[in-house]
């Protein structure tokens, strides 16, 4: 584990072929040569509040000018995901929504600019009936095949980017899931986590995030499985590959990349999946990262 910081990272020499006079500081040789750059959105690119800096976008608009392929890989929903493939000005290439479960092709002469090319769906009844018997208060919402969300007790967050339609718990067991996410007021991180351990979670792919929120996708569906698809797409060499993420969600991702790098506000088994660590996400951290590629 090394940490980043402004100028250098001690411990990259692995990394670095000296012979190599176009090598950069962090270890990517070749001038031309393409890097696929993988970013998270909350707590990476943007704070809680959805923030973006200046500093981070433009350090991220240069690296897409750049000519490499950056694309998101986050747990948002399609239509939460747009703006900020917009502000980074991502105009052609590739994202990643819903952790995994869905992968979108960018291109301006597509309508709207993008076209989704792969979904994963799953049955969410099992694992819905096994929580919402452990955790009956908590709230429940799901993303269908069609992305619609549909939410117990009005359940609504910004990661969704559609308003979801309040049904009863019946009509949600019967839906088609790209995205289940389960949220609990009234229980600690510590009960929740005790739950989801009890329940076990068969069959799908899950992951728990700040608070007492879960996230669950088709099993064997994660970031990095639907970002190793888009590198043998795109033909990338897997040490030419950087991520970027702050989340439990981001570990596989992390651990994926050739270049793994945790924010500095990140839990310990995020850091711990990560080859470097930079700064947290309100000093900048991700446009420290995305310089240091330029």
């Amino acid at each position: 584990m090394t940490t980043l910081t402004e100028t250098s990272v001690a411990g990259n020499d692995d990394r670095r072929e000296n012979n190599q006079d176009d090598t950069n500081t962090y270890g990517f040789s070749g001038i031309g040569q393409k890097l696929m750059v993988a970013l998270d959105v909350d707590g990476t690119l943007v704070d809680h509040d959805g923030h973006m800096t200046p500093g981070v976008r433009d350090a991220a608009q240069a690296v897409v000018a750049a000519g490499h392929e950056v694309m998101i890989a986050t747990g948002r929903s399609l239509n939460a995901t747009l703006p900020v493939i917009e502000k980074i000005g991502i105009e052609r290439g590739y994202a990643v929504c819903c952790n995994g479960g869905v992968t979108l092709r960018l291109h301006p002469e597509l309508a709207n600019g993008y076209e989704v090319i792969h979904k994963a769906t799953f049955d969410p009844g099992p694992a819905l009936r096994a929580l919402r018997e452990r955790l009956p208060s908590a709230k429940y919402a799901l993303e269908d095949a069609d992305g619609n969300f549909l939410s117990t007790e009005r359940f609504q967050d910004a990661s969704f980017g559609v308003e979801a339609v309040g049904v009863d718990f019946h009509t949600m067991l019967e839906a088609t899931a790209v995205r289940v996410v389960v949220f609990s007021t009234e229980n600690t991180p510590e009960e929740f986590n005790e739950a989801i351990d009890h329940v076990g979670l068969a069959g799908v792919t899950y992951s728990v995030g700040w608070t007492a929120w879960l996230d669950i996708a088709a099993a064997g569906v994660t970031k990095a499985s639907a970002l190793e698809n888009l590198r043998l797409r795109l033909g990338i060499e897997q040490h030419r590959t950087v991520a970027v993420g702050d989340g439990r969600n981001d570990i596989e991702m992390l651990s994926w990349a050739g270049r793994g790098v945790a924010m500095g506000q990140a839990p310990e088994e995020v850091i711990a999946a990560a080859d470097e660590v930079t700064h947290s996400v309100f000093d900048d951290g991700a446009a420290h990262v995305l310089r240091s590629l330029l």
